[in-house]
């Protein structure tokens, strides 16, 4: 597995939540970004179609090879298109443009409102501005809210973070299998991947482990404008 580099690692933050400790009982310095501006959340249903779009496309990036539309092929980036993807309105050119099958039952739309879909390609960055990119770091510490340490709180789309030094790693949690980019693409390989929870609960190289006794898995994360 590869990972997503960072240029200052900013390990603390990360080292904390790995030891067990909550966010809430963070020290101020510690404590993952409050968001600059009230934040804009979703509703309960709108989080299940949004969670049930997402999970969709990132099947389908799987199952076809990934779109020409997911232009920055890694982990954050597989998040980020997914993320922006599912925010769209999915209507019969969208569905063409991303080879989604009709002839499946699509999830329901989201009705978002127009400050809801403005939430699309709007990441907030480690420096605190917003923008259509942002790396694994700042995608969780700036945009999500921490679970917990253990894989059996994840739900559908969640975020599973791992620090492994120098390199962050993101995966998505997709309810009976884990799905993530290595970060490298070769003309034979695109990187993608999907494991079961048994296979990487068991990976030979332990760093890789959901576990709570691993230093090495921050743990659970959810997007921060989901319900």
């Amino acid at each position: 597995m590869a990972g997503h580099r960072t240029v200052n690692g900013r390990r603390t933050l990360l080292r904390w939540l790995a030891a067990g400790a909550g966010v809430a009982a963070a020290p101020a310095a510690l404590a993952l970004k409050a968001p600059l501006t009230e934040q804009v959340r979703l509703s309960q249903a709108q989080t299940r179609a949004f969670q049930a779009w997402m999970l969709r496309i990132i099947s389908a990036q799987v199952e076809q090879g990934p779109t020409p539309r997911w232009h920055h092929r890694d982990c954050a980036g597989l998040v980020r298109f997914a993320v922006n993807e599912a925010l769209a309105v999915h209507d019969a050119k969208w569905l063409r443009a991303n080879g989604i099958a009709t002839d499946r039952r699509l999830p329901p739309e989201l009705n978002l409102t127009p400050a809801q879909a403005a939430l699309r390609n709007r990441w907030v960055q480690s420096d605190g501005q917003v923008g259509h990119f942002v790396t694994a770091l700042a995608l969780v510490q700036n945009n999500s809210r921490f679970v917990a340490r253990e894989i059996s709180q994840a739900l559908p789309g969640d975020l599973l973070f791992f620090d492994q030094g120098d390199e962050q790693h993101l995966m998505v949690w997709m309810g009976a299998r884990i799905a993530y980019h290595t970060g490298t693409v070769t003309p034979e390989d695109n990187g993608l991947r999907t494991v079961d929870i048994d296979q990487l609960t068991n990976w030979k190289d332990t760093r890789w482990q959901p576990a709570v006794n691993n230093p090495n898995f921050a743990g659970v994360f959810r997007l921060s404008f989901l319900s």
